[in-house]
């Protein structure tokens, strides 16, 4: 299974943005059942990527 191009370029974004911040991206994955990437920034940040790449961090949608 492969990302959306929509996925791709959220998981892009937060790749930049924890890169400027110095954090560490410990853990991406694609759930094959959900169809959502999701990732761990700096052992406590928990981020969801929708199939339409919507960002989900603490229940808020962005």
């Amino acid at each position: 299974m492969e990302p959306t191009t929509a996925q791709l370029k959220t998981v892009y974004r937060v790749c930049l943005m924890a890169s400027n911040l110095l954090q560490d991206i410990n853990m991406t994955r694609l759930d094959e059942r959900t169809k959502c990437i999701y990732m761990i920034v700096n052992d406590t940040i928990e981020i969801e990527i929708e199939v339409d790449g919507r960002l989900k961090y603490d229940d808020i949608e962005f």
